[in-house]
């Protein structure tokens, strides 16, 4: 033994030194873990075959350790961390020669590249990341971030510290719609910081504010870290629970939790919205803090604002709070008493199969004890006394076809008690009566009968859904009877559109800010999962870059328009009409739904195209294709290369002896809370994308196998990885920032400024690990 110590933790050293030396000189990282991997086991073999390294093995052939089985202790607890009295014999690291484990490490290589890279169930998921690299790249390179801060900047300059707060909220906007760390620092850096000095700002403010704000993407949905740390905490805590309930006794998971094992990146999408909002909120309070206690560091800006019409306060009160909280009260009112609801009336072609116990009850003894102690005695007995029940009834009821006349009562009984008015068009018509309101609030002083042209259209769908629209309606006489009033809408939309687009903020803010609800929305909303919704924000940054690049130009922008129109339109004829055309008998109104949503199709694909023809004449698709290329191989040969890496540390049973480490405790707090500090520390000299793929998958099984919240734990380790982005030497925000800085501002500004915000994201931490429920509430009110 050196130094006394095994050789396991000899190798895991080895390990470390190799990865941490191969990053040190320059060598892209995503090579550098691939090779440091190859030069770490080459090292470790070699000492092994001269007898150097040793590891002290626990006997399990003694009778200490057949006692210790026989007493009910778990073989997989059973290490020389909690038992240190075990008899141990010494062996090599690699006992059958390391000649069979490279041949073990080469099977086990073809199969996770096969599982997590290329034909793996997750291979869908982390498309997704290509997707929203070049949604981020598309709107960085559209220059929706020069809009924003100077707009931002207009509007909170007059605050103390004014400046800082706009590019907090700023940071907070682009981490929605970009979700790219080094592009949103560059560009706040460059466009806010000589800005902020120009005005007497304390450079340590500055740059910290501007570097804390940009790392907002990392947690902030659509956050390119979740998605990948999703999709690893998913195998993992799935595998996890399902070695917890076989060691308990129980066939599997399921039948232990009383619930799948799963955790999805949509779910952790909802999951991460109030803490990223939290972590912006504490930001921006410092910012202001700051200056009320040092205003001549954070002075107040008064910046030049646009001319638009002034707005009167009873006006602004009157459409920008008072008639949208009516509206969302109403809806909310309509939904509580029942005027509102699903109209749905399909009745399923089979009965559904009778009901089961709330828990599995025919386990094994060991398994009831096991789930007694997890679910408590109550729930127990409830479940014994549900399955009790069912068995006196006669069994569980299996589901047997309906017949026509059963069909059709139930039918009629549907309609009878379908809600008057439909959720999705009424929360349709409240958005359109938002926007109505806000180009009436807008604009004061401008003549409103169009606008109310647009009212009374809103209303008159609403009346006309309420009173002529039955769920038996056909589709198409119910598209004759909206005609007349969506035409209303259409008209008053035009002008509302007109007002917002003469207004500033309105205008930089709007469009963004639907493809962020559009994508977040539909992901949020369980629409679809993140990939269909990546693309979608892909191909809406494209329009809108192409929309910026004409509008600069003063040139005609109808394609572009056109396209994204053609998009509403295939996603509310799909909504409201059947286009299974291959169903034996199909309506003539779904006959033209689906020509129409056919057409809209071509000329959305049209008008991409075209958006795309506009940027590579500009020479900004070039750009974009290239970057988004880039960072996608790099993530994705990071993967590989953290595999081979992986494989090393299993190896030598550096894995396991980590993972025996982490189960001598008791308390599994303790455990999450070692784990925590030691991703802490290595945030200072690894980036986010080593740790996810090298430290998660080797701590995974401990902390994802026991009964703490996966979604919570995901979310604490996503906020933790945020804060690599700022901790010195090697923080990636410092360096992006401080190749961008005025030559005034030195690196101890920059490092004593974000001294600050890395405390205020450890108080971020703390704050969910005492309230939990921040990260949960969200998922949990969707889901229910």
């Amino acid at each position: 033994m050196i130094f006394g110590l095994d050789g396991v933790e000899i190798g895991l050293i080895i390990v470390f030194l190799c990865l941490f030396s191969g990053i040190l000189t320059g060598f892209p990282v995503a090579f550098a873990i691939g090779g440091a991997g190859l030069l770490s086991f080459g090292i470790i073999a070699a000492l092994d075959g001269a007898g150097i390294l040793v590891h002290q093995a626990i006997d399990t052939g003694s009778q200490a350790y057949r006692d210790l089985v026989s007493s009910g202790v778990n073989p997989v607890n059973i290490s020389h961390f909690r038992f240190p009295d075990l008899p141990l014999y010494a062996e090599p690291l690699f006992p059958n020669g390391w000649e069979q484990a490279v041949d073990r490490n080469l099977s086990f290589i073809v199969n996770r590249m096969n599982e997590r890279v290329f034909a793996g169930a997750s291979i869908e998921t982390l498309l997704a990341v290509l997707m929203f690299v070049m949604m981020g790249i598309v709107l960085e390179r559209s220059k929706i971030a020069n809009d924003l801060l100077t707009t931002m900047a207009r509007v909170f300059g007059p605050l103390p510290g004014g400046l800082a707060v706009s590019v907090v909220i700023v940071g907070a906007f682009l981490a929605a719609s970009t979700g790219i760390v080094g592009a949103t620092v560059v560009t706040m850096g460059l466009l806010s910081l000589p800005t902020m000095l120009r005005h007497n700002y304390s450079p340590e403010l500055a740059t910290g504010v501007i570097a804390a704000s940009g790392t907002l993407g990392q947690i902030i949905p659509p956050s390119i870290v979740i998605v990948l740390l999703g999709t690893l905490a998913g195998d993992l805590y799935s595998a996890a629970q399902e070695a917890r309930a076989q060691s308990v006794g129980c066939s599997d998971a399921l039948t232990y939790l009383g619930e799948p094992a799963v955790v999805s990146v949509g779910t952790l999408f909802q999951a991460a919205m109030l803490p990223g909002i939290m972590l912006a909120f504490l930001y921006a309070a410092y910012a202001f803090t700051y200056a009320m206690f040092n205003p001549h560091k954070a002075p107040p800006v008064h910046l030049e604002h646009t001319s638009h019409d002034v707005i009167p306060r009873r006006d602004g009160l009157l459409w920008f709070l008072a008639v949208p909280v009516l509206i969302i009260g109403g809806v909310i009112m309509a939904a509580q008493t029942g005027l509102s609801g699903s109209q749905s009336i399909h009745v399923n072609q089979f009965t559904d199969s009778g009901a089961t116990a709330s828990l599995r009850t025919n386990v094994s003894e060991t398994c009831e004890a096991a789930m007694i102690e997890l679910h408590g005695d109550e729930a127990w007995a409830t479940a014994v006394a549900e399955q009790a029940a069912i068995e006196a009834s006669g069994g569980a009821k299996l589901s047997v076809e309906r017949t026509a006349e059963e069909i059709e009562t139930l039918t009629r009984e549907a309609v009878k008690t379908a809600p008057k008015l439909g959720t999705g068009l009424l929360v349709i018509m409240a958005l359109l009566g938002l926007v109505l309101s806000l180009g009436r609030g807008v604009a004061p002083m401008g003549d409103p009968k169009k606008l109310l042209v647009g009212v009374l259209g809103v209303l008159g769908v609403l009346i006309i859904d309420a009173l002529f629209v039955g769920p038996l309606m056909s589709h198409g006489t119910s598209f004759v009877l909206y005609a007349i009033p969506f035409a209303a809408i259409a008209y008053g939309m035009k002008q509302a559109a007109i007002n917002l687009s003469k207004n500033e903020l309105f205008r930089v803010v709007f469009p963004p800010l639907v493809l962020i609800v559009a994508v977040l929305g539909s992901i949020l909303g369980g629409v679809t999962n993140p990939t269909p919704a990546a693309g979608l924000g892909a191909g809406g940054a494209l329009l809108l870059a192409a929309y910026r690049k004409l509008a600069d130009q003063h040139k005609m922008s109808k394609i572009i328009l056109g396209g994204a129109f053609s998009i509403i339109v295939m996603i509310l004829v799909g909504s409201n009409f059947d286009l299974r055309m291959g169903r034996g008998d199909v309506p003539f109104e779904d006959w033209v739904a689906y020509f129409v949503a056919l057409g809209a199709y071509y000329f959305a694909m049209f008008g991409i195209l075209y958006a795309c023809y506009v940027l590579l004449k500009d020479g900004t698709l070039g750009i974009v294709v290239r970057e988004t290329a880039k960072v996608t191989s790099m993530v994705f040969t990071i993967l590989i290369g953290s595999q081979l890496l992986n494989l090393v540390v299993i190896s030598f049973g550096g894995e396991h002896y980590i993972q025996s480490f982490l189960r001598s405790f008791d308390n599994e707090f303790t455990v999450f809370l070692i784990v925590m500090a030691v991703l802490f520390v290595l945030g200072f000299v690894l980036d986010f994308l080593e740790i996810i793929y090298i430290v998660v998958p080797i701590v995974g099984p401990v902390i994802y196998g026991g009964t703490m919240d996966p979604k919570w734990v995901t979310i604490m380790i996503a906020v933790n990885l945020q804060t690599s982005f700022l901790t010195p030497p090697f923080g990636f925000a410092l360096f992006y920032l401080r190749g961008v800085a005025p030559k005034e501002v030195t690196t101890g500004h920059i490092y004593r400024g974000i001294i600050p915000f890395v405390l205020i994201q450890v108080v971020g931490i703390g704050t969910l690990w005492m309230f939990p429920s921040i990260v949960t509430i969200v998922p949990n009110l969707i889901g229910h």
